[in-house]
């Protein structure tokens, strides 16, 4: 893809965002691309389909706790064909490829992507859930859904079932911790594990102030 089209495409998905969730905002939106294009510029992925993926794949984001959030990705996808379907340069053989990667992107559908190109958009979807940059967002999200920030008799979950709706740190156990194992490419795989050490160091972190004293 030349750069007149992705500034295009950038340009498109910066006028159409909807602000709401700053843990899926279009600052998630373009690390995400940034991601993307990393990975596929290791994996040998089609940009032409990783862009357009990787820029409208939140496009529409309803809350995690609304009964509408199963519907985002499905969503997504439709309005990135109405657009690129408006686009006379981009290549129309692709367009049900860039619908098949985003409903394919979910994380909590658990669903398998079929091509490289469904590969490495999930997997740069889900880098976002390892790091520094996903313990911001948890908190974020929570904050938005006026979740608790952890259980208080017992933030670690270590006798109880996770409930990430309900404590943000719960996520960790639900998600964070695990999203390494789910990564496709080896280029994600790697990353992914290097930053899921930060999340550790803030749980054990976090341990030592609740116990200290």
């Amino acid at each position: 893809m030349d750069n007149i089209m992705k500034d295009k495409l950038i340009k498109i998905t910066k006028e159409k965002f909807q602000e709401g969730d700053p843990a899926h905002d279009i600052s998630h939106t373009l690390r995400v691309l940034k991601n993307a294009e990393f990975i596929a510029s290791k994996e040998n992925g089609d940009l032409d389909i990783i862009i357009p993926s990787a820029l409208f794949h939140d496009i529409i984001c309803y809350p995690k706790n609304s009964e509408k959030s199963k519907y985002s990705s499905e969503e997504s996808a439709n309005f990135a064909v109405s657009i690129l379907k408006t686009l006379p340069d981009y290549p129309k053989y692709k367009i049900s490829k860039v619908h098949t990667s985003i409903t394919q992107c979910s994380f909590s559908k658990q669903i398998v992507p079929e091509s490289l190109e469904a590969k490495i958009l999930q997997d740069s979807d889900r880098l976002e859930a390892t790091g520094a940059i996903s313990i911001m967002r948890t908190f974020a999200s929570a904050g938005l859904m006026n979740s608790e920030l952890y259980n208080f008799d017992d933030p670690f979950c270590k006798k109880r079932k996770p409930d990430s709706l309900r404590y943000a740190l719960d996520l960790f156990y639900n998600r964070l911790l695990i999203v390494k194992d789910f990564m496709h490419t080896e280029t994600a795989k790697n990353i992914a594990k290097k930053r899921t050490k930060i999340l550790y160091d803030f749980l054990n972190t976090l341990e030592e102030e609740l116990y200290e004293i």
